[in-house]
């Protein structure tokens, strides 16, 4: 049991490396960083050049009820309006280690929905 979740975690780190070699926000083009937990999911828009966080947003100011992926796709569409807000319109998305699948896979469609291109 204990090897199944070393394995495991070492799969996501390995993912991780793998997407941030080739991923690099820049001002015009901001990092849309998705971060996940069992109970949670978070997304940041981040300038890397600047090392500032552009909008941000997380299911814990989501009131609504329901199943993890339509609040992952809600938390999408507000991390959207709050980036277009600052007058950024296209994002590189970084999935960090996770697979893109599931809540990673409904909050980039929601980030669509609000108006930001990948």
């Amino acid at each position: 049991m204990k090897d199944r979740i070393k394995e495991k975690r070492s799969k996501h780190e390995r993912r991780k490396v793998r997407v941030r070699a080739k991923i690099h926000g820049t001002h015009k083009r901001p990092r849309l960083v998705v971060s996940r937990s069992i109970d949670h999911i978070y997304a940041q828009v981040i300038d890397d050049d600047k090392g500032l966080t552009i909008a941000a947003a997380s299911d814990l100011k989501i009131k609504s009820k329901g199943k993890k992926t339509d609040i992952a796709r809600e938390v999408g569409k507000v991390v959207a309006k709050e980036a277009q807000a600052k007058k950024v319109k296209s994002v590189i998305f970084d999935r960090g280690g996770n697979k893109y699948h599931g809540r990673v896979k409904a909050l980039a469609e929601g980030a669509r929905e609000g108006g930001l291109e990948f």
